[in-house]
């Protein structure tokens, strides 16, 4: 069990006024939400016109791993950031510095033929499910079991009771696997705090940060990343509900 921060995600400049887009702002909060308790990190790196790309992997990971030395950090692989799955790969394969992990969701098309890139790479993979048909094609693949860990988000449900049959679904699917990978699981926006503790109570991981919510858990506005992480850290230790 541990906490990620995902510490920008797709999110806009205009989201919260500490959203890290630059690489030293991702570099000096991504050192912060490790200090606040994450033992993980997701990114989303940004290019200088401040748009996310994969081409900036290489820069971004190399800066924050000498910020955060031992600490594993993942990138996104989401279609949405090149916008062709031809680019999205072609990228990949120029990655020379390479993250521990990378997230592929498996509601897209192509994201058998990323998986496949990424073993050859080297990188590990954190397969996204964000609903029971996912879980059933992640099960469908020759090599499904060889990946880092099964994330379930729930990113489109914002309504709490749908969410959990949702998360609850997609858990019975990956029951059925033979060798079942490690779980983290979070929400949303307003799903965040539920499923930080639903995930407590249920012994998965889960992450924390301006990507999934801006919101602590009781209902302010976080300063940022790092007071999230923080807060997030501390259910997990039993110290807050």
């Amino acid at each position: 069990m541990i906490v990620q921060a995902c510490i920008n995600g797709a999110r806009p400049s205009d989201f919260h006024p500490r959203i890290p887009l630059t690489l030293d702002a991702m570099v000096y909060d991504a050192a912060a939400s490790v200090a606040a308790g994450a033992a993980e990190l997701h990114v989303h790196p940004r290019g200088a016109d401040g748009k996310e790309s994969l081409a900036a992997v290489d820069d971004t990971v190399a800066a924050i791993r000498r910020a955060c030395p031992g600490t594993l950090i993942g990138v996104s692989t989401g279609a949405w950031i090149e916008g062709d799955p031809e680019r999205t790969r072609q990228a990949i394969t120029r990655w020379r510095i390479l993250p521990d992990y990378a997230s592929v969701n498996l509601s897209e098309d192509d994201a058998p033929g990323v998986m496949q890139l990424l073993r050859q790479k080297g990188v590990g993979i954190e397969v996204g499910l964000a609903s029971v048909a996912d879980a059933e094609r992640y099960l469908s693949l020759d090599d499904h079991e060889r990946v880092f860990r099964v994330l379930i988000e729930l990113d489109n449900e914002q309504d709490l009771q749908p969410a959990y049959q949702i998360s609850e679904g997609i858990i019975a699917v990956l029951e059925r696997s033979r060798r079942p990978r490690p779980v983290l699981l979070h929400g949303f926006d307003g799903t965040v705090w539920p499923f930080v503790r639903s995930a407590r109570e249920q012994r998965y991981s889960t992450r924390i940060g301006l990507e999934d919510g801006k919101h602590l858990p009781d209902g302010s506005i976080a300063g940022g990343n790092a007071a999230l992480v923080a807060a997030a850290a501390a259910i997990f230790r039993g110290q807050s509900g």
